[in-house]
């Protein structure tokens, strides 16, 4: 008997770009063919199959087991393409992507990136922002950069700490001035990140102190906004030292307290068991950097020494 025809190689990259984002407009805009083309290729590829690939109503498709499983193993096979090819390609510059936290890429990553581009000019680094967690069978990412605290899982990928955690208030120059006291910090509205709004609970236990209830409080999306309100005069705000350091530096901001460490850590991750000589150099690179990376010029030592 004649094996039957495999699909058309666009419907399975369609199929597989649909369960990967969990939806059409997202896998469209990966492959840059419309949400309609996405759906034609899918549908036909059920045709073909004779098999339900996806269930439910127009709008919130999710995969069936048959689907789930194709997914899973067209994911895998589309990234054995993609290392071929890029094995085949040695000789020509690389290109890897790293999923970063969008304030770390801007105040931490991306001023030394210079530095790994001229010991690595064979190497190029896309950065992408996020603060999702990181799923590699689901993401076409060969890194990412996040905070990780004691015990926490990270299954199927290599963690690789590289630059301690320190977090403490930091204002502008005028809101919260050298030798202000705790008193006052309290009277001021308090900054938060969505992204982290317990800020101010976790540096008012680790400096083993309880401050009042905020006379004001003002909450923005993101670090990086936070920190600009912040600088403008706004609050104060509990701020990681790799976020305002070269804030501080230029006077900009002022940390009047000093930064304590938490055991958090900054992390590289990057799938378990997947060489790749690219990835190996970025992540050393990174460590290396954590080495001699300044540590917060203000003694740790808490609002209350």
């Amino acid at each position: 008997m004649k094996p039957a025809a495999p699909p058309p190689l666009n419907a399975l990259r369609a199929f597989e770009a649909f369960a990967r984002h969990g939806g059409m407009t997202a896998a469209a805009a990966e492959l840059c063919v419309t949400h309609g083309a996405v759906s034609r290729q899918v549908a036909a590829l059920q045709d073909q199959l004779g098999v339900a690939l996806v269930v439910g109503p127009r709008h919130r498709l999710t995969l069936t087991p048959a689907g789930a499983e194709l997914a899973g193993r067209l994911t895998g096979a589309f990234a054995t393409i993609s290392d071929a090819v890029d094995a085949a390609r040695r000789d020509e510059r690389r290109e890897i992507e790293i999923s970063c936290l969008g304030t770390f890429a801007l105040k931490w990553l991306i001023p030394r990136l210079p530095g790994f581009m001229a010991q690595h000019p064979e190497i190029r680094v896309r950065v992408s922002e996020s603060y999702a967690a990181v799923d590699f069978a689901r993401t076409r990412i060969d890194g990412a950069i996040r905070i990780f605290n004691p015990g926490q899982e990270a299954k199927r990928q290599e963690v690789t700490p590289f630059l301690p955690q320190y977090q403490g208030p930091v204002g502008a120059p005028d809101v919260t001035p050298a030798g202000m006291s705790i008193e006052t910090l309290g009277r001021l509205p308090r900054l938060h990140a969505s992204t982290f709004r317990e800020s101010w609970d976790v540096w008012s236990e680790l400096v083993g102190l309880r401050l009042p209830p905020a006379p004001q409080e003002r909450e923005f999306q993101h670090n990086n906004s936070m920190i600009e309100a912040a600088a403008a005069g706004l609050g104060a705000a509990i701020a990681p030292w790799a976020f305002v350091a070269p804030d501080i530096a230029t006077g900009r901001l002022v940390a009047p307290f000093g930064f304590a460490e938490r055991p958090s850590k900054f992390v590289f991750l990057r799938p378990e068991g997947h060489p790749d000589a690219s990835v190996d150099a970025f992540r050393d690179w990174l460590v290396a950097e954590g080495a001699v990376s300044p540590a917060p010029p203000i003694p740790s030592t808490g609002p209350a020494d």
